[in-house]
């Protein structure tokens, strides 16, 4: 699920991500284009209903690849992402558009 709060001036977004963990997975970090596909940089926070989380500022017209890093080893794609798209490793992406 996303979540996009725009700023006043609109050039900046706060984005919250969040995952249901339907595999009930111990740990999830959020890798995308804007954290140079980091598997450490943006850990997520797991809440109460076993699901994760994380809010980031992006700047707000541009659209942004990313995937959930589930246990440092799974990657899975956003459920209800605004579109996907194909990547180099014959699988897809995740899209966030701002």
């Amino acid at each position: 699920m996303l979540i996009k709060n725009y700023t006043k001036t609109k050039k900046k977004c706060r984005v919250t991500f969040k995952y249901p963990n339907q595999e009930h997975a111990g740990s999830a970090r959020l890798a995308g284009e804007f954290n140079h596909w980091s598997t450490t940089d943006t850990p997520m926070k797991r809440l109460k209903d076993g699901s994760f989380s994380v809010t980031i500022s992006l700047i707000a017209g541009c659209s942004y690849t990313f995937r959930y890093v589930l246990d440092e080893s799974i990657w899975v794609n956003d459920p209800e992402a605004d579109e996907y798209v194909a990547n180099e490793h014959g699988e897809t992406n995740s899209v966030v558009i701002l």
